[in-house]
């Protein structure tokens, strides 16, 4: 009996160790997963924050263009450099033309340190200064036009449907972000494109449309059309016809 009862007690110290190293064994290994799981949960918020702020920050950049979208045309680009202690320092200018593509468009050059700032900054001073050109049919222009800025000389001309836009560099930025679908251009003098811009833009400004010009002068557009030898019913349906 004394041999059993010692045995026993040697026995149960045993069962009793190995009972407190299996619970342990169990709480350290569901301590890991805890860890591994608040660690991934962790992690998977971090990136879940980074893409809502990437969403939000495209949002944001919609309601500030009022919801339309603009043709963004980069017509130059201009590396300059400053000679300074030490060395040079380079930046650059941008010269960017934005549009509707229905009768509204604007031009605006920024200038930085990186080519990604420049045109950004470019783009914005291009949507601040845009203008609204009228236009025959939504294709072209109402009449002729001429327009000069420094050595910059520019001669623009509607055309028949079908024509297409004849223009060369920068002033070919410019009417497809207009939205004009047939023009003919010639551009006299320099070929630097900011002072090429600027005298389209001075030919551009100047354009008239029957409709403006028959409410200046108390007539109906009607009365200015038959003017030219057209009769009366096709006055009438040309002045119809007209929008702007």
């Amino acid at each position: 009996m004394a041999d059993e009862n010692n045995t026993n007690e040697a026995e149960a110290p045993i069962a009793a160790g190995e009972v407190q190293s299996a619970d342990a064994g169990t709480e350290a290994r569901e301590g890991r997963g805890r860890g591994r799981g608040r660690g991934g949960n962790d992690r998977g918020g971090d990136r879940g924050g980074r893409g809502r702020g990437r969403d939000d920050r495209r949002g944001r950049g919609g309601d500030d263009d009022g919801g339309e979208e603009l043709i963004e045309k980069l017509v130059h680009i201009n590396r300059v450099s400053k000679t300074v202690k030490g060395g040079k320092r380079f930046g650059f200018a941008a010269l960017v033309v934005v549009g509707d593509g229905k009768g509204r468009v604007g031009f605006g050059h920024g200038k930085a340190r990186e080519v990604p700032e420049a045109i950004t900054k470019a783009t914005a001073s291009a949507k601040k200064k845009m203008v609204r050109v009228p236009l025959k049919e939504g294709r072209t222009l109402h009449h002729d036009g001429k327009g000069r800025f420094g050595a910059g000389k520019v001669n623009l001309r509607s055309a028949p449907a079908g024509t297409g836009i004849i223009a060369g560099g920068p002033m070919r930025a410019v009417f497809e972000s207009l939205g004009v679908a047939d023009v003919v251009t010639k551009s006299v003098g320099t070929s630097n494109p900011y002072n090429m811009i600027r005298a389209t833009f001075d030919a551009l400004v100047s354009q008239t449309s029957p409709k403006s010009v028959a409410q200046r002068r108390g007539k109906k557009v009607a009365d200015l059309l038959g003017r030219g030898g057209a009769s009366a019913a096709e006055a009438e349906a040309e002045a119809a016809a007209i929008t702007e």
